[in-house]
C-alpha cells in the first residue's frame, strides 16, 4: 500500500530525514513510532503531499479519494453538531446523508449526534474525527497521534475501532509514542529517531531479537536500547 526508499528531507543545515526507508502492506495496521521531534509528522507530511522530500521515492497505493486523514487538531467545526460536521463531508464527496448516522453509529457517537463538537470530551472528539476520516469508507487511513492525551480507558476503546475498521479491508498508518499500544495494535512498526529508522519488523519479533520479553513484552526497552532515549 506504501512504499518509501531512501526519503531524505532537510530545513537549511538541519536534517530532519536520513534515508527513511519502510512498506505498509494491504490491510495491515503498522506504525512509526518514536519521541516528539523524531521525524513522524513530517512523513505524514510528505505521504500526504503537504511537503515535498529532498530526495527518495514514495509510492502510495491510493487517490486522494481513498484516503482517509485524522490529525490530532481534528478539523472540525466547534459550533456544528456532531452531524452537521460529518453532512458537510458528506456533501463534498457525494456520499448519501443517511451514511452519516451509519458512520456516527459506528464509532459509538449515535446518542450524540445532535451534541455541538464544543460539547463533545476529549475522547468524544477523537471518535468524531475518526468518524470524518473514515466516512467514505477509504482504502487507506493515515492517523497522526490517534490517541494522544487520550486516558487508557478513551484510548483503548479507539484501538478497537482501529481493528474494526482494518477487519473491513482498510489498510491503517498511524504515528505514536505510545509503545504498549504499538504492541497490541499493530502488525508491525519502525523505531523512529533523530529522522531515521533504527529498527523494523513485528512488535513482538523486535522485543525477542532485543531480548526484551520479560513479563511483558516492552517495545520501549527496545527503543532504549538502540538509541538511549526515554520515551
Amino acid at each position: 500500500m506504501i512504499r518509501v526508499m531512501n526519503l531524505v528531507k532537510k530545513y537549511g543545515e538541519q536534517t530532519v530525514l536520513s534515508d527513511v526507508t519502510f512498506e505498509v502492506k494491504n490491510q495491515e495496521i503498522f506504525a512509526l513510532l518514536g519521541p516528539s521531534g523524531a521525524g513522524k509528522t513530517t512523513i505524514i507530511n510528505i505521504l500526504t503531499q503537504q511537503i515535498m522530500p529532498d530526495s527518495g521515492t514514495i509510492e502510495v497505493n491510493a487517490t486522494p479519494r481513498q484516503l482517509g486523514l485524522m490529525f490530532d487538531q481534528g478539523g472540525l467545526y466547534p459550533n456544528l453538531s456532531c452531524t452537521d460536521n460529518l453532512n458537510l463531508y458528506a456533501r463534498i464527496y457525494e456520499l448519501p446523508l443517511s451514511h452519516v448516522k451509519e458512520t456516527l453509529d459506528s464509532v459509538g457517537l449515535g446518542d450524540s449526534a445532535n451534541k455541538r463538537v464544543s460539547q463533545l470530551s476529549r475522547g468524544m472528539t477523537q471518535r468524531l474525527a475518526l468518524a470524518r476520516a473514515i466516512l467514505y469508507k477509504p482504502k487507506l487511513l493515515i492517523l497522526d497521534e490517534p490517541t494522544s492525551a487520550l486516558d487508557p480507558g478513551t484510548a483503548r476503546g479507539i484501538c478497537k475501532l482501529l481493528q474494526s475498521i482494518r477487519e473491513q479491508g482498510t489498510t491503517i498508518f498511524l504515528t505514536t509514542h505510545n509503545m504498549d499500544e504499538a504492541l497490541k495494535l499493530c502488525d508491525n512498526v519502525a523505531l523512529l529517531n533523530d529522522g531515521q529508522i533504527v529498527e523494523q519488523g513485528a512488535p513482538v519479533e523486535l522485543c525477542k531479537k532485543h531480548d526484551a520479553l520479560k513479563t511483558v513484552p516492552d517495545l520501549e526497552a527496545v527503543f532504549l536500547r538502540l538509541t538511549g532515549v526515554e520515551l
